[in-house]
């Protein structure tokens, strides 16, 4: 027998980490809570998609994005409002068991959309209660700090793990008078540090941070044991999220998109130049052709 000598235990241990990454990792099985806290403990940064289908989820999941959020974004890219306020439990839930259809590993986090939890947490927790059961969502997310927390608190308690969301928070844009900057001068701040531990302290397993200056978004991930999901919030989060029509190039920004968008693709001018190649052959007799024909 062939003696082996064993690897250095930082080695190995380096190794084992590596198979249970969120990004790249090996498991199979679904994504759960105990792993993105497991990751931040680690100090292992993480990826985060929207998705809003079936089959777009399905390609994220092939691609290895560990979490999806059916964000009720799908109000302004998919669905066709001008704002996220619109979207219904009933549109969040049909679009939320599509992604978890579509997928097989990563944690799918369902939306609560405006007006399914403002009113108290009796009312947050029968409508997070119909996406667990009746979208299959692994978690699902809320806007709010402190003013949210007996949300939050009912939800886990009750076992339903929640993803906070503060800054800017898209379902009071009206409040906000647009897409601002949150957290800026010291009594901001301290707003939303305290947002921050209030959700918390509540149970929340992440916190999104959403157009938040990068040095508060740093001191915000420094001081709480969960993680932070950065969008517009600088590189010193634990995770970043993208609206994925956003990340692909799909969404229509007139040329000005905002500052912390990169795009990582341009599927619209892709989509738009396959639809008129498509329309020229028809047009022009060149499909079908007897290749594409039945007899």
């Amino acid at each position: 027998m062939t003696h082996v000598s064993p690897a250095p235990a930082q080695e190995t241990a380096k190794s084992a980490d590596g198979s249970k990454a969120l990004y790249g990792g090996t498991q199979s099985r679904r994504i759960t809570v105990r792993d993105i806290a497991r990751a931040k403990e680690r100090g292992e940064k993480w990826p985060m998609l929207t998705a809003y289908d079936s089959m777009t989820a399905s390609v994220f999941d092939e691609a290895g994005i560990p979490v999806m959020l059916v964000g009720d974004s799908m109000g302004n890219v998919h669905l066709g409002y001008e704002s996220t306020v619109p979207v219904t439990m009933d549109e969040i839930t049909m679009l939320s068991a599509a992604v978890v259809r579509g997928t097989k590993r990563a944690l799918i986090v369902g939306d609560l959309p405006f007006g399914s939890y403002q009113e108290g947490p009796v009312q947050a927790l029968r409508n997070a209660t119909r996406l667990v059961k009746d979208a299959g969502v692994g978690a699902v997310k809320l806007e709010g700090g402190e003013r949210s927390a007996h949300q939050v608190e009912l939800l886990v308690q009750s076992g339903i793990p929640v993803m906070a969301h503060i800054g800017y928070t898209p379902q009071s844009v009206q409040a906000f008078g647009g897409h601002i900057v949150q957290g800026r001068g010291e009594e901001a701040a301290q707003q939303l540090l305290r947002d921050a531990k209030a959700v918390q302290d509540a149970g929340a397993f992440a916190v999104v941070l959403e157009l938040v200056p990068a040095e508060l978004a740093a001191e915000v991930t420094r001081s709480l044991h969960v993680p932070t999901i950065g969008i517009g919030a600088g590189p010193d989060c634990d995770a970043q999220v993208l609206v994925w029509t956003d990340m692909a190039g799909m969404t229509d920004w007139g040329g000005r998109p905002p500052k912390f968008l990169k795009q990582y693709a341009n599927l619209r001018q892709t989509l738009g130049d396959a639809a008129k190649a498509f329309a020229s052959d028809v047009v022009g007799g060149a499909y079908p052709t007897e290749e594409h024909s039945f007899h």
